[in-house]
């Protein structure tokens, strides 16, 4: 059964180990630099759990992110709910649930690749998939080897355990030692699965490995980022930053115990890889991604079209043509959304179910990380000065000397000053906020850094096709043909 926002905001009070600015948290649904957030993902949670939205959300009282789709209308059935939980957040929560849930599903659609000759993850993966489903719980990861020397493998670092990687095996388990990031949403999750999506070098072995934990593993650590959530002054000031900063955070482990249960594969470059990319849960990533990205680019063209009604320039052609543009990157990021699941593909021949296209699924990664800067940017362009000339705070909209004064320079025919303000402060903090500029960089490298995914677009395209239609035009004549025969 899903689990309401309450048992979800309990399950964070465990005594996980969380690091800010020196400081332990102790508890991440009161510390102020995480508890709206904490509150905002509840809110998902109470979607699920009881709203006009449950129907959407759920399938036979389970997330429909868990479920392996077995169609095309699975598919857009599971949109529809990644959907509902993307609008709740405007698209600036990118690890919410759903996410990692569609990686589990994902695995389990394929436990067969988990199968090796000298470990056998698959039954874990099952288990971990399950276990996840039936608890409702919010999964995360660390995936990502720390940027120490990325001109040398895991296994060839200055120091042994600068990568997550095995130090002892045990009864019943192994010891874990090193780092990984980027662990983003991580402090708000439940367990955590760490691991490598990168391929790894055929000497780190001993870095080959898969597990999930949970979060208060005794050894885990987590240093987090600077909270934006912890430096914004109110929801008027900061409405986006206040709310829904997911944060992002190194993961340590310090000799952690992880059961053999708990792990999926060990000792094997090859599955370690294989895990992301063969099954499907590297493209029910993106199947979530997408669909934030598509809302996210709609609530930043709706801003577009209230600055520039607020400053009445709405009707300058234009000004109508820039949101014209934007309003064409809406409708780029939902075409891709729509044809990786007409696109789908099955699954192990239909008995892992089926999983969005993979080349529009892996072109939308291209599309989305050149994309966004550029709507943001235009934007940017459409808001001019206003959003740099604003008071430092709504107090000042209250103050009996200032206000007055507030309420009279700073508004726009039909817009009072103190909606002029808010709309403004809102478009701050999603276009020039230091919460803005991290959500550029976020999006930008969502999936990955773009040397490796334009390369892989390359290697799993089907560039056979383009180059035979070219080269049949190239046949087509001859230097002695003549242009009119």
């Amino acid at each position: 059964m899903t689990r309401s926002g309450q048992e979800y905001t309990e399950s964070l009070r465990d005594g996980r180990e969380i690091w800010l600015d020196g400081e332990r948290v102790k508890d991440v649904t009161t510390h102020p630099a995480f508890r709206n957030t904490a509150a905002s993902i509840a809110g998902l949670y109470d979607l699920a759990h009881s709203s006009e939205h449950s129907a959407t959300l759920t399938q036979g009282g389970v997330h429909r992110a868990f479920a392996i789709p077995r169609s095309y209308q699975d598919l857009v059935a599971r949109r529809e709910a990644y959907k509902v939980w993307a609008e709740a957040s405007y698209g600036f929560l990118g690890r919410t649930p759903d996410y990692m849930a569609g990686g589990a599903a994902g695995f389990a659609a394929a436990p067969h690749l988990f199968t090796t000759d000298s470990f056998d993850g698959a039954a874990n993966a099952l288990a971990y998939h399950r276990r996840l489903a039936e608890g409702d719980l919010y999964p995360t990861f660390t995936i990502t080897n720390p940027q120490i020397d990325r001109t040398k493998s895991a296994s060839e670092q200055e120091e042994d355990d600068l990568v997550v990687r095995v130090v002892a095996e045990r009864d019943g388990g192994i010891v874990v030692r090193g780092a990984k990031m980027i662990g983003t949403a991580a402090v708000f999750g439940n367990e955590v699965i760490v691991g490598t999506i990168e391929p790894l070098a055929p000497q780190d072995v001993e870095h080959a490995l898969t597990f999930s934990v949970p979060i208060d593993t005794p050894g885990l650590k987590f240093i987090s980022r600077t909270s934006y959530e912890g430096q914004a002054r109110s929801v008027f000031d900061n409405p986006l930053s206040s709310r829904f900063d997911e944060n992002d955070a190194l993961l340590i482990c310090e000799d952690v115990f992880v059961p053999w249960e708990n792990v999926l594969t060990y000792r094997d470059v090859d599955a370690s890889f294989g895990m992301w990319w063969k099954t499907p849960a590297y493209r029910n990533f993106v199947h979530q991604a997408a669909t934030r990205f598509w809302t996210k680019l709609e609530f930043l063209t709706g801003i577009a079209i209230l600055l520039t009604k607020a400053n009445n320039t709405y009707q300058l052609p234009p000004v109508t043509q820039a949101i014209g543009r934007l309003m064409g990157k809406v409708a780029q990021a939902k075409a891709f959304v729509l044809a990786a699941e007409a696109s789908y593909e099955e699954i192990d021949g239909g008995k892992g179910g089926v999983a969005p296209g993979k080349d529009i699924s892996f072109a939308q990664r291209i599309m989305a990380g050149e994309l966004y800067p550029q709507a943001v940017q235009e934007i940017k362009m459409l808001a001019g000065g206003g959003v740099i000339q604003l008071p430092a705070s709504g107090a000042d909209l209250l103050h009996p000397e200032i206000g007055p004064l507030v309420a009279k320079y700073i508004r726009s025919p039909g817009h009072p000053a103190e909606d002029r303000i808010k709309l403004l402060k809102l478009a701050w903090d999603a276009l020039g906020s230091e919460f803005a500029g991290r959500h550029e960089q976020y999006e930008r490298f969502y999936h990955g850094a773009p040397h490796i995914y334009l390369m892989q677009q390359v290697w799993e395209g089907d560039t056979a096709s383009c180059e035979e239609l070219a080269r049949h035009c190239l046949d087509s004549y001859t230097l002695g043909q003549a242009v009119r025969p």
